[in-house]
């Protein structure tokens, strides 16, 4: 029922954590980090404890993620373009505007 895909087949990559992460341009940011086998996304801000896509909706937010710079995005809501930097996300960010 379900396959892997052949890297062959993906057209861009992205950083994650400073690793590089093959994916196809337009694909699910979070299913493209799950396919790396990477599991946590984030840590909690009282605990630390490590917090991964529970979802894929938007509606959990474990899936928080910091992009291209910015905090607070969830990643299963993201969709991947080329160069794009990934980082996980420790605690709650704070946006300074």
């Amino acid at each position: 029922m379900f396959q892997r895909l052949d890297l062959r087949e993906f057209d861009t990559s992205f950083t994650f954590a400073g690793r590089a992460i093959p994916a196809r341009e337009g694909e699910n940011l979070a299913a493209a980090i799950l396919r790396a086998d990477i599991k946590a996304f984030r840590s909690t801000p009282r605990s630390g404890a490590s917090r991964g896509p529970y979802c894929m909706m938007g509606v959990c937010f474990e899936c928080l993620v910091t992009v291209d710079g910015e905090p607070n995005r969830q990643a299963c809501l993201e969709t991947v373009h080329g160069g794009m930097v990934v980082e996980p996300q420790a605690g709650a960010a704070e946006i300074n505007r």
